[in-house]
């Protein structure tokens, strides 16, 4: 374990690397940090702080820079996380308030999270799965057609047409309404099946046909949605990020191509109270490995419906990332709570 004053010098030289992104001397650090030590104490620190891992010299002659366990340590010490301004609170809340429906609100939270952080945000959407039924519309379209309208807790919206053998009278319509809505509102959709597979019982013999059919189109529509989807933005952000294309940002940029890889990125972000941060080889892919990826959940306060984070150089100011991903998921929690 690191003293104090070690923790110190390491936290001196992280914030120096962030900023300058050149290695960081002793003299350098004795000048701009009030660390109370003489320049060989400090030196004396770095050493004992190499032989530990924590950073390490690029270059012969050259100062030092935070290893993988440096960064780790630094933000395993952070005891607050920078907040946000309130001029900043009110641009994100009133930017995110004037959203129309969830995919108008995934878009952005993408733009904002890349905006703000000024790194690759990437935003999963709630899966059907994770929701519950907020409510179902039955709408005459013809004679033979009705409309079936699905709207989740998370404001997500499925329509599906359903083709009638017999004339549809608006009596049945209104009944199919009231009984789906009696069975389902309220409920995880990942419970509907059993719910649903009991409701053309509740119907005249002459009405099951098309009672199943809106069950059957109602349980394809979930197994359809199972899948999960998300979105990125500010891959133009990685242009900062080396001056070695095919070595810095290259592996990247085709490691965000694989959605299946983002997912996994930020599969860990299980709950809305939890900030997770993954740094260089921690990351399960080795083109990752000089990024690091913070991540959180956003749903209720007790459950995630999905995540979001941002995806960065190891290099990034993590005090402020941290910061402004975990509001920026608040408040979309706080927008789907309230839509």
């Amino acid at each position: 374990m690191l003293d104090d004053r070690k923790l110190d010098v390491l936290r001196a030289i992280v914030e120096d690397y962030v900023a300058t992104h050149e290695p960081v001397g002793s003299k350098t650090l004795v000048d701009r940090h009030n660390l109370g030590v003489s320049p060989a104490t400090v030196r004396n620190d770095m050493a004992a702080l190499e032989e530990e891992g924590y950073i390490t010299q690029p270059h012969t002659s050259a100062g030092r820079i935070p290893t993988d366990a440096g960064y780790r340590l630094f933000v395993d010490k952070l005891s607050t996380v920078k907040p946000l301004t309130a001029a900043e609170k009110r641009a994100i809340s009133t930017f995110l308030a004037g959203a129309v429906d969830l995919d108008d609100v995934v878009r952005r939270t993408v733009r904002l999270l890349a905006q703000v952080t000024r790194q690759v945000a990437i935003v999963q959407y709630p899966t059907l799965t994770r929701s519950t039924v907020r409510h179902i519309e039955v709408v005459t379209l013809s004679p033979h057609r009705v409309l079936l309208v699905l709207i989740t807790s998370t404001g997500r919206i499925e329509q599906r047409i359903v083709e009638a053998s017999g004339e549809v009278s608006e009596q049945l319509v209104g009944d199919l309404r009231a009984r789906l809505n009696e069975a389902l509102a309220g409920q995880r959709m990942s419970e509907a099946a059993t719910t649903l597979a009991g409701v053309p019982d509740l119907f005249p013999h002459e009405h099951r046909p098309l009672a199943a059919a809106v069950v059957t189109t109602l349980l394809e529509t979930l197994a359809n949605n199972g899948e999960q989807r998300i979105a990125v933005g500010g891959a133009a952000n990685l242009t900062r990020y080396g001056d070695d294309f095919e070595r810095d940002v290259k592996p990247v940029l085709e490691a965000l191509e694989e959605h299946v890889i983002l997912l996994r990125l930020l599969g860990e972000a299980t709950h809305p109270q939890t900030l997770t941060v993954r740094i260089g080889h921690e990351n399960p892919y080795e083109e990752l490995s000089t990024t690091s990826v913070v991540s959180t959940g956003y749903g209720s306060k007790t459950e995630s419906l999905a995540t979001l984070g941002i995806v960065g150089p190891t290099h990034m100011d993590y005090p402020s990332t941290m910061g402004a991903v975990r509001a920026i998921a608040r408040y979309v929690s706080q927008i789907l709570a309230e839509s």
